[in-house]
């Protein structure tokens, strides 16, 4: 379509420069200036006055503000310090008095005659048991209690496969004494009922004479288990009766461990007053359980019979440690906790997050560096103690035998405030951290800080409000124009300013007022032109033509390397029309050039140009495809199929030449006053003359076409054209392309 539009002279489509305004508002303003016009004076004495009391009040009140700030912060930090410290001393006395008081006990019941009659009466009973013939029946339970109940629950608790035979007894007394005393169900409550297996045995009479004093021990203090270990290293009683019971720990399946290390080091002490207390260690007869030990030997007159070892409760170590629970009470607040660790820098009390959530305490531990399968367990278990790493500054600092406090990450990531200190018990490299999160531990701090701030903007705020009031008489007017003209420089013209004054800023607003009509009536007269222009160019050019030609450029034009161009000639459409008047004539042509513009805008197609009887379209032009060839030839095809339905329609006989041809082509626009969108080049040119080769109705591509669509679509030979590369086959479109 051959495209042109006319400027006026002198104009571009968008100038937007408005016209004068009339006379009248000229002279109103002109009236109003010569009346209240003054010279603007650099810094006013309002806006000096009202620095000057923002000066002073602010000044002051940040002078007073930090200072309050200084001195109020550090007392409220250094009394975190002092509060956490105090939950820590208080703590690690409370630890140090617990075992200081299971040693005394333990020394208490070891220098008695009834221990030490029980002691003499249990060895000489399970010897006795020794000389005995193994019993077949009390073998097979006895295996039978490993194999199906003991060590797969041993497996399921450690994740490790377990092999029963390491742990089956091989001494006459431990299968006797297990076959008859050892819940084949792990149910040891029930076994410490136990006061007579009814065996009618020496050992089970010695039993039921002692058995109640242990288990009286075992329920006022909660020991986990209390073991009689005669000088040869059998068990030679258990008051829970486990998998321990008749054991060697010298030469036994559990040998190796604190219980050796503890029994041997009681037994050699020589001395009946000897405590030894050992660190947590895993114990295989209580289900891989961290176990803790306190020992002292048993005998009278010097003479050193055996070990009476206590298996010390994890529960009371975690009720000193948590208060019982008592966080908040204990001045912790919501975060903070005490525990201990050994130098192996694992806990040895519980989390105090995994006793209170146990699932934000896995989620925070393995996003804390915690491995998970570490994290998953001590969930597991509802314990941390050897399992939760404490790889701090301040349990390092502990270990290496400081005390004190300090600002640090915490074994669950967070920042804490900790105080640190070593735990003085001996026989153990015990470490107590007392710790809460900082921004708990600080939050007085942060308070104060916010609280401060607010009573200082309020000074601030209320100077201001003060000042500002008195300056509001004189600035009021003067705001209101100047956010006016603002907006009128924004490109809103509707503005008007309230003009209630009498006096000079009245005549400035009555003037003003006038402006903004003559503008705004100006601007809707240029809004309407402007948007016709582009309503105008869109219909005569691409858009990025356009923006281009709007932005001044004279000499537009673009080469285009792969581009599609179809030529159609519409033949016999003069015959159709002879006769008909003008009106029917181009009612006929627009419907069917609206059918051709719709099937291009459909497929893609880029139309360039309508004439009376010809079409001259593209693919690839302005929106680049690499399809643009198969595109073009759809489109030809879709143009033949609308001519024939526009023949069935009006019983007609138009026929349809249309030229096909793939190339480098050049867009731009033509002329200066009247301008047209066009394409030319060597494309446009092969494609207008191959339709015209045979002389007869057909879709016609040239080689280039037929090269790159003959695998789809079926053509045969037409004719040739002369180029300036020379002879040019021409193929005629028989079959189109193939889905």
């Amino acid at each position: 379509m051959t495209a042109a539009v006319d400027e006026p002279s002198g104009s571009s489509p968008d100038a937007t420069a408005p016209t004068d305004p009339p006379a009248s508002s000229s002279a109103a303003r002109s009236r109003g200036l010569g009346r209240g016009r003054f010279g603007r004076p650099g810094f006013s004495i309002q806006s000096k006055l009202l620095v000057m009391l923002l000066l002073v009040s602010v000044g002051a009140s940040v002078v007073t503000g930090v200072v309050g700030y200084l001195s109020g912060s550090d007392s409220l930090r250094q009394a975190s310090f002092e509060r956490l410290t105090e939950v820590r001393e208080s703590r690690a006395r409370e630890i140090m008095n617990y075992y200081d008081q299971t040693r005394d006990s333990l020394v208490v019941y070891t220098r008695g005659s009834t221990v030490a009659d029980a002691m003499n009466g249990f060895h000489d009973a399970f010897h006795e048991l020794e000389e005995q013939p193994e019993d077949a029946a009390r073998k097979a339970t006895v295996t039978s209690f490993y194999e199906d109940t003991f060590a797969p629950e041993l497996a399921e608790r450690t994740g490790d496969e377990t092999d029963p035979a390491a742990f089956i007894p091989t001494n006459p007394a431990e299968t006797y004494l297990q076959s008859a005393y050892t819940p084949d169900d792990l149910d040891y409550d029930t076994a410490l009922s136990v006061q007579d297996a009814g065996d009618g045995s020496a050992w089970s009479a010695v039993h039921a004479r002692y058995h109640d004093y242990f288990r009286e021990i075992i329920d006022r203090f909660g020991y986990e288990d209390a073991l009689l270990i005669d000088d040869e290293g059998d068990v030679v009683y258990s008051a829970y009766k486990g998998p321990d019971l008749g054991t060697n720990v010298l030469t036994g399946p559990y040998r190796g461990g604190v219980l050796e290390d503890g029994f041997t080091a009681a037994l050699r002490s020589n001395a009946t007053d000897y405590v030894g207390i050992t660190d947590f260690e895993r114990y295989q007869p209580s289900l891989n359980v961290p176990t803790q030990w306190i020992f002292s030997p048993v005998g009278e007159d010097g003479r050193i019979d055996g070990v009476m070892a206590l298996q010390v409760p994890i529960g009371a170590i975690n009720d000193i440690m948590t208060g019982s629970g008592q966080w908040e009470q204990d001045g912790l607040g919501q975060t903070g906790e005490t525990y201990l660790a050994g130098p192996d820098q694992l806990m040895r009390s519980t989390s105090r997050l995994l006793i209170e959530d146990p699932k934000a305490y896995e989620r925070t531990a393995i996003a804390a560096g915690t491995p998970p399968e570490t994290a998953a367990r001590a969930v597991a278990v509802a314990g941390t103690v050897q399992i939760q790493p404490t790889r701090t500054v301040s349990v390092e600092r502990a270990l290496a035998g400081e005390t004190g406090t300090t600002i640090g990450r915490g074994y669950l990531g967070e920042e804490n405030l900790t105080a640190f200190m070593p735990v003085d018990i001996d026989g153990l490299q015990w470490v107590l951290v007392a710790r809460i999160d900082t921004a708990e531990a600080f939050a007085p701090v942060t308070d104060f800080t916010r609280n401060l701030i607010i009573s200082v903007l309020a000074i601030i705020v209320a100077v201001s409000l003060l000042s500002l009031l008195l300056a509001q008489v004189f600035a009021r007017p003067v705001r209101s124009l100047v956010g006016a003209v603002r907006r009128v420089a924004g490109g809103d013209y509707s503005v008007e300013v309230p003009n209630t004054r009498r006096d000079e800023f009245g005549d400035l607003g009555a003037a003003f007022n006038d402006m903004s009509r003559s503008l705004r009536v100006k601007q809707e007269l240029i809004d309407e032109q402007r948007a016709e222009n582009e309503r105008l160019l869109l219909t005569l050019m691409p858009a990025t033509v356009a923006k281009r030609y709007k932005e001044g450029e004279e000499t537009i034009s673009e080469v285009h390397q792969d581009v599609s161009v179809i030529f159609a000639d519409l033949v016999g459409f003069d015959d159709l029309t002879r006769g008909l008047d003008s009106e029917r004539e181009l009612s006929l042509l627009n419907g069917l050039v609206r059918s051709f513009d719709e099937a291009a805008e459909r497929l893609g197609i880029e139309q360039v140009r309508t004439l009376r009887e010809g079409y001259l379209a593209s693919c690839g032009l302005i929106v680049p495809r690499v399809d643009n060839v198969r595109r073009t030839l759809d489109f030809a095809l879709e143009m033949r199929t609308i001519v024939e339905r526009f023949n069935a329609q009006h019983q007609a006989n138009l026929t349809l030449r249309v030229g096909v041809d793939a190339g480098v082509v050049t867009s731009g626009l033509v002329g200066r006053t009247s301008l047209a969108y066009d394409m030319w080049g060597d494309a446009v040119s092969l494609a207008n003359r191959v339709q015209s080769v045979a002389g007869t109705a057909g879709i016609f591509v040239s080689q280039r076409v037929r090269d790159r669509l003959q695998d789809t679509v079926s053509f045969e030979a037409a004719g040739t054209v002369e180029t300036r590369e020379g002879p040019q086959s021409v193929w005629r479109v028989v079959a189109g392309p193939s889905s």
